[in-house]
């Protein structure tokens, strides 16, 4: 058995970032931490209906701008 197999398989490209969710994603979530990253550096989080204020909340919080849009 590999690791993968040992931890559920691959994930789905689109699955919601959100710890423990494998819910198909349907919004994405850009964000930059100013302190550590430049203007022109984004992450990507992808959320599921159910998570997305969740994570939303979470990098608000922190002050990181962030921009949410529904997946396409």
């Amino acid at each position: 058995m590999s690791l993968l197999d040992a931890l559920g398989g691959e994930p789905e490209a689109q699955t919601c970032s959100r710890a423990g969710c494998r819910a198909r994603a349907t919004w994405r979530i850009d964000w930059r931490n100013p302190r550590i990253h430049s203007e022109d550096r984004r992450k990507t989080w992808l959320a599921c209906d159910e998570h997305v204020d969740f994570l939303r909340e979470f990098l608000a919080a922190r002050d990181f701008p962030l921009e949410t849009s529904q997946l396409a």
